[in-house]
């Protein structure tokens, strides 16, 4: 067959019948697709798609996430691109957004969205440095995925793994902005802080992985080790923030921050919000609206998640026992059916918004350059905090 479609399916509740009764209907119509379930539910999805990898024999593998739709033509736009370069491993095509516009937050981070694929791809693609398969909405060689040693287990950003993996075997990856895929962009604050959680976990994991081969290895140029090297560790600088917030109250009060040169500090954190803007006017015709509607709550909730990410990036420096929190699929409704997280990450960012409160009221006083700094983060750590007890007691 040329076709063959696997629902690989490792749930645990009523969702196994829901997908048993839709395949039934389709292969009633005469679609080649499968559903498939595991024995042991081992591996976490790398396990699940290195499964897969075995009850078939096709040369291409293109992988989609529950919540994501892919054109009709995908596979006729990415497949030719594979066939006409032997060297090339994977075609990554750019995430769209079903439910941008379903509330605030929504609308907040398919900015962020945007700006990784529209920009930060596109560079690290364009400019021959190493990038990544984004987990969905792509379509892989899979001589090239078996050549790397496959989907492997060990980290919780399976895709992250793999993508390095074949880059330091020779291989290329290739991005294809013009190529959409639209999915759900997580409408809940605590689904989104799930999420975040766990790639700041993996994306840390493979750093401690992949950084030694990275620069051992003697093809790779200095600027393609420096950026893999950013790229690998971007959510390590959460540790970082916390501890400046951390330790600025103490130091204000000895007296050792008054001296730095703050402004030219803070001055540099002018230039991520226009990696945003850049992609919402490459986009949209009303990119002034989306900027202005997203900008304010992407920044808050991106301070605000400093903690849980924090937290999420140590514990995958240091160890590779994580358990994989998958994020909820909502279908537009924004509920689902299980509880998603415990009360202590809210009683910790609010712990936080009081603390960072009461250093910016010492930065008042002592080094008023350092006001904005904390009490931004303060009302960050706020909103986070008691928007995730709501969300809490909404589940």
């Amino acid at each position: 067959a040329k076709l063959t479609i696997q629902v690989l399916d490792d749930s645990s509740d009523d969702t196994q019948a829901i997908i048993a009764a839709q395949v039934a209907a389709l292969r009633a119509r005469g679609v080649p697709i499968t559903h498939i379930r595991r024995a042991e539910r081992d591996g976490f999805k790398a396990g699940a798609l290195a499964y897969g990898l075995t009850l078939t024999d096709a040369d291409y593998a293109a992988v989609f996430d529950a919540d994501f739709v892919p054109p009709r033509d995908f596979l006729k736009r990415t497949i030719p691109h594979l066939m006409c370069d032997p060297q090339l491993a994977l075609v990554q095509g750019r995430w769209g957004h079903l439910n941008s516009k379903q509330n605030l937050l929504t609308r907040a981070l398919s900015l962020a969205i945007d700006g990784h694929f529209m920009v930060e791809q596109v560079a690290r693609n364009r400019g021959g440095l190493l990038m990544n398969f984004n987990g969905t909405g792509g379509v892989w060689r899979v001589s090239a995925i078996h050549d790397s040693g496959g989907w492997l287990d060990r980290t919780l950003t399976e895709d992250m793994d793999l993508s390095y993996r074949a880059q330091l075997r020779g291989w290329r990856l290739l991005f294809l902005p013009e190529i959409v895929v639209p999915g759900e962009v997580p409408p809940r604050i605590i689904a989104y802080q799930r999420q975040q959680r766990r790639w700041a976990n993996g994306g840390s994991r493979c750093f401690a992985l992949l950084i030694k081969p990275v620069w051992q290895h003697p093809r790779f140029t200095l600027a393609q080790r420096l950026m893999a090297t950013l790229h690998l560790c971007q959510y390590l600088v959460h540790p970082l923030i916390m501890l400046l917030l951390l330790l600025a109250p103490p130091l204000l009060i000895m007296g050792e921050l008054q001296r730095l040169p703050l402004g030219v500090v803070g001055a540099l954190g002018v230039f991520p919000p226009l990696v945003f803007v850049f992609s919402q006017r490459a986009l949209y015709h009303d990119w002034l609206k989306r900027v202005g509607i997203g900008m304010l709550p992407l920044v808050i909730v991106g301070m605000g998640m400093a903690w849980s990410n924090a937290r999420g990036a140590l514990r995958g420096l240091v160890s590779a026992g994580s358990v994989f929190e998958r994020t909820p699929k909502y279908n537009g409704t924004g509920r689902v059916k299980y509880h998603l997280r415990s009360r202590s990450d809210v009683l910790i960012e609010l712990a936080l918004c009081a603390y960072t409160a009461w250093g910016a009221l010492i930065a008042a006083q002592l080094a008023p350059a350092l006001f904005g700094y904390l009490a931004i983060y303060s009302v960050a750590f706020g909103v986070v905090g008691l928007w995730g007890l709501w969300d809490d007691g909404a589940a």
